[in-house]
């Protein structure tokens, strides 16, 4: 993956948002801009995604559908591998409630912070609507140019603590991957094969 007008100055997003001095990465800086506002803004949410999360010695895969809104929460459905497909997650207001018929879904902490595997797409929905971005910029994802952002606690260095990335289609304005690192290591690798935002209609 090739850095390409990467901004690391850090940059304040918070709601009035003020981007400043990014040396050329204007374009960027008001694509994230829009970007937080639709999130901020969603009626709803779906998607599929393909989620890793890496304990060290154990690395899990799992295939995940997803749906919720503002309202009623997310639910998240196991669709691979095939002996836990079908595991439900209802995730509402920071309580979680797991449904499954005779198997048990690993999802104890992958570290100190207490990070599990369904604490993924959460996490990337609240740092996109309210984490502290220190990084924006272009970036290569394979051979498509794309706008990545890095949250993480302000006075952090990169590498340093629980950093949660996202990376979208510039043109789309759709996620396509976010991971969530502690100490710079991918905990949590989030490939989204759909992601879609539903705006309230008026």
């Amino acid at each position: 993956m090739g850095a390409k007008k990467f901004c690391t100055r850090m940059i304040g997003l918070l709601l009035p948002l003020a981007l400043c001095g990014c040396g050329g990465a204007d374009s960027d800086n008001d694509l994230t801009l829009a970007l937080r506002s639709d999130f901020l803004s969603r009626e709803a949410i779906s998607g599929t995604m393909n989620l890793t999360a890496d304990y060290g010695q154990r690395v899990y895969e799992y295939t995940v559908e997803f749906s919720g809104t503002q309202k009623d929460g997310l639910t998240l459905v196991i669709t691979a591998p095939q002996e836990v497909a079908g595991i439900t997650a209802k995730i509402d207001k920071g309580q979680t409630f797991l449904t499954f018929d005779g198997v048990q879904l690993e999802t104890g902490p992958l570290n100190e912070e207490g990070l599990s595997p369904l604490d993924a797409l959460p996490a990337l929905l609240t740092a996109m609507e309210s984490g502290y971005i220190a990084e924006t910029g272009s970036e290569l994802l394979g051979d498509q140019e794309v706008l990545r952002i890095c949250c993480r606690e302000p006075e952090a260095q990169p590498g340093q603590g629980l950093e949660t990335v996202l990376w979208f289609d510039k043109a789309q304005k759709t996620l396509l991957r976010g991971e969530l690192r502690s100490d710079g290591s991918t905990v949590i690798q989030c490939v989204f094969s759909a992601f879609i935002l539903q705006q309230p209609t008026n």
